[in-house]
């Protein structure tokens, strides 16, 4: 664009300098600039081919223009500089019928304002979420990263068009579903900042190891400290720290075991759950029910407007039954809420033991449907109305994109999307 500037702007001068009327050119120069970013433009008179009346009079001059506003498909240029008896000259040309008129520009313009366009990888397990969450937003565009294993099994990465990323914003989609696909996908995450990226955003929806956040006895391992030490060490882009938006996190202190180099961003899947909750038939008879003190503490207050119940563990013995600590179910469609499901087995023993106070129903949610050895299959549909046997609904969102695959179109279960949540967390 600076050169049609320049040759917009030659032309301009031109026809200036045939002008019968014009006055004196600028000497010696005066300030030139094009957009915001400065342009030196010099035009030289002497040069016969671009100003063949002045070569007999002239030696060295030079002329600096501020080029006031400039569109290379209107060419649309206004050139404005100062003679030598302090005279302002101003020449514009006309832009052509087709052209935009400036108010719809400008409106144009401020429409756009503040939308982050957002370059999207992913991997192969969340390519579907990827695709939901551009669905979701005209300011996302999908990049694919070339998956490969050499021979002995290690991986073999490709990032397509890496330069083409360059002053961009960048997000990549991951899934720490096991062991083995976190450290190709770290090294696709360490690699993306530096490419001289503007920004760098890792959306990592479900923690995986946040369940190991404590040491009981002396020797054990914390390894929700060792991912985010590991996450807290990804290398820096130009604008500064990675961002990391997660989903109800399983402890809150975990929050702490994050670095200085990394800014965690902790969304949750609860506000998809409310927006369901109002659309069923039975909405103001909902209880929230929560398995232990833990689920209380992370999301009573964005509950708080439902009817509560606590449950608890308590020892009977060799045995740990469920019991109810506080609230009433008698009467209610209850809602047990908690962070994450493996085996299942707590959420069954609270499932009966509302039924048995009187729940009329039982359905279930959780943002994170782990269930390893496909322990999903131990959740049945309550379709005969005995709330002890059955759950109406078992909501989860698609944070373990295995489980969704496994779940789809099976009663209870359906699926939440994050799709939205996360365009969203791409905007800030």
């Amino acid at each position: 664009m600076a050169a049609a500037a320049a040759a917009a702007t030659n032309s301009l001068l031109h026809s200036w300098l045939h002008y019968p009327t014009r006055s004196p050119l600028p000497n010696p120069y005066s300030k030139c600039s094009y957009f915001s970013s400065p342009l030196l433009l010099q035009v030289n008179p002497c040069r016969t081919n671009s100003f063949p009346s002045l070569t007999s009079n002239c030696s060295s001059s030079r002329v600096y223009c501020e080029i006031k506003s400039f569109e290379s498909h209107q060419q649309n240029l206004t050139v404005r500089f100062l003679s030598g008896s302090g005279q302002l000259h101003s020449i514009q040309s006309s832009p052509p019928p087709s052209s935009v008129p400036m108010a719809a520009t400008a409106s144009s313009d401020s429409g756009s304002k503040g939308v982050k366009r957002v370059c999207l990888f992913y991997c192969d397990e969340t390519k579907a979420l990827a695709e939901r969450i551009a669905n979701r937003s005209d300011a996302i565009e999908l990049r694919s990263i070339n998956w490969k294993t050499f021979d002995d099994g290690f991986p073999n990465l490709f990032i397509p068009n890496a330069q083409g990323i360059r002053g961009q914003h960048v997000a990549f989609l991951a899934s720490f579903s096991s062991p083995k696909v976190i450290f190709e996908q770290l090294s696709i995450i360490y690699a993306l900042p530096k490419l001289f990226i503007s920004s760098f955003t890792l959306v990592l929806p479900f923690f995986p190891t946040g369940t190991s956040e404590r040491m009981e006895d002396e020797g054990d391992v914390a390894t929700a400290f060792t991912l985010a030490r590991i996450l807290s060490n990804i290398p820096t882009s130009r604008g500064g720290p990675t961002s990391l938006v997660t989903f109800d996190i399983h402890a809150l202190q975990e929050r702490f075991y994050f670095g200085d180099t990394i800014l965690p961003c902790f969304e949750s899947g609860i506000p998809l759950l409310m927006n369901r909750l109002q659309q069923l038939p039975d909405s103001r008879n909902i209880a929230i029910a929560f398995p232990d003190d833990g689920a209380w503490k992370r999301f009573h207050k964005q509950l708080q407007h439902f009817p509560t119940i606590v449950c608890a563990k308590v020892r009977e013995g060799e045995q740990r039954i469920v019991r109810i600590k506080e609230g009433d179910p008698q009467g209610r469609h209850v809602v047990i809420v908690d962070d994450l499901v493996q085996s299942g087995g707590t959420l069954i023993e609270c499932q009966k033991v509302l039924a048995k106070h009187g729940a009329t129903r039982v359905s279930a949610y959780v943002t994170h449907g782990i269930f390893p050895n496909q322990s999903w299959q131990r959740f049945q549909s309550d379709s005969a109305g005995n709330p002890a046997t059955g759950l109406t609904h078992f909501w989860i969102t698609d944070s373990c994109p295995s489980t969704v695959k496994a779940v789809m179109n099976r009663q209870p279960f359906e699926v939440l999307s994050l799709a939205s949540s996360i365009a969203a967390a791409l905007q800030i």
